[in-house]
């Protein structure tokens, strides 16, 4: 079928949009200019951008910086698009990646919005002398102060429920450690034999690293709640009435529950992405301790005949096309994968921040879009994490026991009782001819069972002190 088209003008010439299409001139050249790729502008940034417009709109209503009647149809059109009463996908439709530090984002959102007002009003699409997209749906703002707000606000509701997923997570992984608290089992470094220790440690030691991650990923809202609404184009608040200028803030933290707060130098955060580094920069750390828990994981469950095979990961799918019953850590896998692109982004924002200059930071879409899916997929990989792998885990206990009774792991006990040349020697020949400690204790006549049965024990040794004393 064919497309009816209606003709807009901008100062660069007239242009053909789809009739029905909300979106105008603006959205539709930045669709054509920026055919990368089929990823739209996250629908979180969108509708926070949504939210911060309906706050101007009624700021510039309150102080009658607009006609009511228009006022009050921008505030219904914003309501009805958070309302999902439109279809995203065909009405944002400006690539994730753009020139302009996020002109064309906040020109889609401007169209969209004063078409709906029109439509309120029973007006016709294009009808921009009675609602227009700048003059009355952007008044009072500019890309520049609406963008980075909308995207603090995003950050923040998205940052909220990954903090409650790190919290769920750190609970499990401690429900795990008094699970696990009597099971005995080879500790090691550097993938080597080392000294024993309770399988419940370990899974308390994850747990500690997963509690500072939800503690700093808490904390950091507070580097996201200043905001720069009122600023305009480069923080000087150039056609933005004084009194609009707080007001608008007000608003903002009403309609959207948050502890958001003017800055007191609005240029700074006009110029400066570092605080999106900084919070990316936690999300890596967070990162870190879930590649670093999800490799120990696949790595203690590996084999199960020729690895590790001290615990079970829970079975999800079939492994292999060729070897029946394999079975692969695949939930293990997905948090490094997703780990590992939370990294990946976190270097896209460290060198899009640092490119900015002068006044604005034109790189700001690379960052909103990289901050965004870190934070999505991380609240998501998580959830996945903990429901899928961590809450089944279970232990082979024997395995454990027989892998740390076959290595010489239990020798550093004898150190304060024979020395450690003569425990060094003793480890080593229990090692060459496949005997354990205690029958190379025994055979030379070091010390005496009950003796070695003190020192040997494996529960002692996972303790403060020197065991058998």
């Amino acid at each position: 079928m064919e497309t009816d088209y209606r003709i807009e003008q901008d100062s660069l010439g007239s242009y053909k949009v789809p009739s029905e299409s909300y979106y105008g001139i603006n959205t539709a050249r930045s669709y054509d200019n920026f055919k990368i790729n089929n990823s739209y502008v996250n629908i979180n940034l969108i509708l926070s951008m949504v939210l911060v417009k309906k706050s101007c709109a009624m700021a510039n209503k309150k102080l009658k910086l607009v006609p009511d009647d228009i006022g009050t149809a921008i505030i219904d059109a914003c309501d009805k698009i958070l309302e999902g009463n439109i279809d995203y996908n065909k009405e944002f439709i400006t690539n994730s990646l753009q020139g302009g530090a996020g002109t064309s984002t906040n020109m889609n959102v401007n169209e969209v919005i004063a078409n709906l007002a029109l439509e309120i009003l029973g007006k016709n699409k294009g009808r921009y002398d009675i609602v227009h997209p700048l003059s009355h749906v952007n008044m009072s703002q500019s890309t520049n102060d609406v963008y980075p707000t909308a995207l603090r606000i995003a950050a923040i509701n998205l940052l909220r429920p990954l903090t409650d997923e790190f919290t769920v997570l750190q609970e499990v992984l401690q429900e795990k450690e008094n699970e696990f608290s009597h099971i005995i089992k080879l500790g090691r470094t550097e993938l080597m034999d080392a000294l024993p220790m309770m399988m419940g440690q370990g899974f308390g030691a994850y747990a500690k690293a997963i509690a500072r991650d939800r503690w700093r990923l808490y904390k950091i809202e507070e580097r996201l709640r200043e905001i720069n609404l009122g600023g305009t184009a480069i923080g000087t608040s150039l056609n933005a009435d004084r009194k609009y200028i707080y007001l608008v803030t007000d608003i903002l933290q009403d309609i959207t529950g948050l502890g958001i707060s003017r800055a007191d130098y609005l240029m700074d955060v006009t110029q400066n992405m570092d605080v999106f580094v900084e919070v990316s920069g936690l999300l890596k750390a967070s990162a870190v301790n879930l590649i670093k828990i999800s490799n120990d994981l696949r790595l203690l469950s590996s084999g199960p005949r020729g690895g590790f095979n001290e615990i079970n990961l829970p079975s999800r799918q079939a492994g292999s096309s060729i070897m029946p019953g394999k079975v692969n850590p695949v939930m293990a896998e997905m948090m490094g994968e997703i780990a590992i692109k939370v990294i990946a982004n976190d270097t896209a924002i460290t060198m899009a921040a640092a490119s900015g200059q002068l006044e604005l930071n034109s790189f700001s879409p690379l960052i909103a879009d990289s901050l965004l899916n870190s934070l999505e997929i991380l609240k998501t990989g998580v959830n996945l994490f903990t429901e899928n792998c961590i809450k089944g885990i279970t232990a082979n206990e024997k395995t454990c026991r027989d892998n740390l009774e076959k290595s010489t792991a239990l020798g550093a006990a004898l150190i304060n009782h024979i020395g450690y040349d003569k425990a060094s020697k003793v480890s080593l020949k229990a090692l060459n001819e496949n005997k354990t400690i205690k029958q190379i204790l025994l055979e030379e006549n070091i010390l005496t069972e009950d003796k070695i049965d003190k020192i040997l024990n494996p529960f002692e040794v996972t303790k403060p002190g020197t065991p058998g004393k």
